[in-house]
């Protein structure tokens, strides 16, 4: 459904302050965009500097897909912090623990490899690599995840189950039903990414590792699709049949800006890099990125 711009719209916005107006066209941008999407979804952006937000069906629970890696390896340097496990410990696979999707775990490495925690890490939140989460997901637990970010103010960003193994790991069977292996909220993940930019999670040497990691996120279909090639971005992405998400950091010259965007029962289901959720999440990011891009004193 396209959003209709009438007349009283282009007045009221000539006659607001330039700042309030540029903002309301930001919103208006964003809005069509997501009522144009065939599928459900959730916005959230926030200039990690100024504070400036915006926010839509950000606070609807959504599946995540594999951007539910994000909390999982917020985990992993949790307990690492606590001395429950360390970075360096080394982790061995075995044919039995690999799992078909991404990652390159299963389909390049032979039973009897061996890597550490730290590069099981990297490969969960780089390649969304299915096995390694599993592999690090024997180490720290199932249910971790989403108790740590409930005592932590996220209540709606849980891990479900093992990636692949669905109802039978299940901690959560009624949300795995639902939602598949995760859920969050836009809000929740985007407070997550501003606690992980300011040094407020683990340590501040751990989330300047972590968001090193987020840098090597290798999907570049999705928020990174239509801006500029040398903006960095930290981020991790999800897709199934039917989602779409990704949410991560964009670093402009403006100041950081954190960016959730979330999408669900998507009538575009191909596995082309043009699916309509993937654009969508590009367009989002461009919009946003543009916006920022103006000098502060012209916001």
């Amino acid at each position: 459904m396209k959003t209709k711009l009438t007349p009283a719209f282009f007045l009221v916005l000539f006659l607001l302050p330039p700042v309030l107006a540029e903002e309301t066209a930001l919103a208006n941008r964003l809005t069509a965009l997501a009522k144009a999407h065939k599928g459900k979804v959730a916005i959230a952006v926030k200039h990690l500097q100024s504070g400036e937000t915006f926010f839509l069906n950000a606070e609807q629970v959504m599946p995540t897909a594999s951007l539910i890696k994000l909390p999982v390896m917020i985990e992993v340097y949790q307990q690492a912090a606590e001395g429950k496990i360390k970075l360096a410990d080394m982790l061995t696979l075995r044919d039995k623990d690999k799992v078909p999707g991404s990652g390159i775990l299963t389909y390049h490495f032979s039973e009897g490899a061996t890597f550490s925690i730290r590069d099981a890490t990297r490969l969960m939140i780089a390649y969304s690599d299915n096995t390694a989460t599993n592999l690090l997901l024997d180490k720290i637990g199932i249910a971790t995840t989403a108790k740590r970010m409930e005592a932590w103010g996220f209540p709606n960003t849980k891990l479900h189950a093992m990636v692949y193994k669905g109802e039978s790991t299940s901690v959560f069977p009624e949300r795995t039903k639902k939602y598949g292996l995760g859920s969050t909220t836009a809000r929740e993940m985007v407070g997550l990414l501003e606690k992980l930019h300011h040094g407020k999670l683990v340590s501040p040497a751990a989330c300047k590792d972590m968001i090193e990691h987020l840098k090597n996120c290798q999907d570049k279909e999705k928020i990174k699709r239509f801006l500029p090639g040398k903006t960095v971005v930290a981020h991790k992405t999800g897709a199934v049949a039917k989602i779409r998400t990704d949410a991560g950091i964009i670093y402009l010259p403006a100041g950081p800006v954190a960016l959730c965007i979330l999408t669900a029962d998507n009538a575009d289901t191909r596995w082309e890099p043009d699916n309509a959720g993937n654009v969508l999440c590009g367009r989002v990011a461009k919009e946003v990125y543009d916006y920022f891009q103006r000098k502060p004193t012209e916001r």
